[in-house]
């Protein structure tokens, strides 16, 4: 399967779920989240369960960035037991990431993401919906998990696209104006379908 147009940009017509900062393996991110886990261990298991009573085997799941932390061979390792077939646009946790990462550290961590079957995308990915234009980053245009805004090098540009973010673990539901965060932490822990995020590109249509 490609993910890519004939013209270079990404093709959102072949995704059926989206989802980010899944954070599997690290301890802290539950009291950092206000996540209601009293274990990693407990967080982990149930990270996956809901995600595979979401998700079939064969779809496509787009992950926007901070998939796992902890001993990262481990935390991955969790990931093998997730359906479907997962693609990953990094974030700032992931070392796979050209914005927090070496080269070095990249070329050492991404067959590792790879062999637990994570398919590694750009940071940015512009490209259409049903013919209209959307952005996937990681990174909102605005807001962040803590009071001051961070990464700003590697935010997206607001040029007045739709964008699909992660990164902020805010527990509100999706829309902010032109971003929608398609988090875990606002969406019962679980992928969502792009319906989900469809319904509200229809609402940005009729402002």
């Amino acid at each position: 399967m490609t993910f890519f147009a004939p013209d270079g940009g990404f093709d959102f017509d072949v995704v059926d779920f989206v989802t980010s900062d899944t954070h599997f393996g690290h301890a802290r991110i539950s009291e950092l989240a206000g996540r209601p886990f009293d274990a990693v261990e407990t967080m982990d298991a149930e990270l996956v369960r809901r995600w595979n009573d979401a998700v079939a085997p064969n779809a496509v799941v787009l992950h926007l960035g901070d998939v796992a932390l902890g001993p990262i061979e481990q935390s991955l390792e969790l990931t093998r037991r997730l359906h479907g077939r997962r693609w990953l646009v990094p974030g700032n946790h992931d070392r796979v990431s050209s914005a927090t990462q070496t080269k070095r550290a990249i070329e050492r961590f991404r067959p590792i993401y790879e062999d637990a079957g994570w398919t590694v995308l750009p940071e940015l990915l512009i490209g259409e919906r049903h013919g209209r234009p959307l952005l996937a980053s990681h990174y909102p245009y605005r807001g962040d998990s803590t009071e001051t805004e961070r990464h700003g090098r590697h935010r997206p540009v607001d040029e007045g696209l739709p964008l699909i973010h992660g990164h902020t673990h805010a527990r509100d539901r999706g829309a902010d104006g032109r971003q929608f965060h398609v988090g875990v932490d606002a969406f019962g822990f679980a992928p969502i379908p792009f319906s989900v995020v469809d319904a509200w590109l229809d609402s940005l249509e009729r402002l």
